[in-house]
């Protein structure tokens, strides 16, 4: 095999964990509650579901991202629609108030409250790569 196609593996795979690392700051500063403090000082498992969902919930379109891409810039764009989506529907489902608080209902770490936002997060994630399809 040529070298060429091992230094394509490496760009596209080390952008990818790249983008991954920036959505996982980024959710964090996106979400109204700590997940950091909330999963590793807190011990926090509705926050780590949530949480967990968030990461295959973006995953997901990456990989549609670097399948369906014609070039390392065309992943790179569409990598970064990505995490947008994702990062806009955490902020919007978070912010929601009442009797449907995700914040306050993670932060109290009621458990079905973070499978479902673990859950939410992934189907907005196949969506967002199924639109990537072209």
């Amino acid at each position: 095999m040529e070298i060429g196609l091992y230094i394509g593996f490496i760009s596209f795979f080390l952008t990818a964990i790249a983008l991954i690392i920036a959505f996982l700051y980024l959710y964090a500063i996106v979400t109204p509650y700590d997940d950091y403090k909330l999963i590793f000082e807190d011990n926090n498992i509705a926050a780590a579901l949530g949480f967990g969902g968030a990461i295959i919930g973006v995953s997901i379109p990456l990989y549609s991202a670097l399948v369906n891409s014609v070039s390392y810039t065309d992943f790179v764009i569409w990598g970064v629609i990505a995490i947008l989506i994702q990062l806009i529907f955490a902020l919007i489902v978070t912010r929601i108030t009442g009797k449907y608080s995700l914040e306050a209902k993670i932060s109290q770490g009621v458990i079905p409250v973070g499978i479902l936002m673990a859950f939410l997060s992934i189907s907005i994630g196949l969506l967002n790569a199924g639109s990537m399809s072209y």
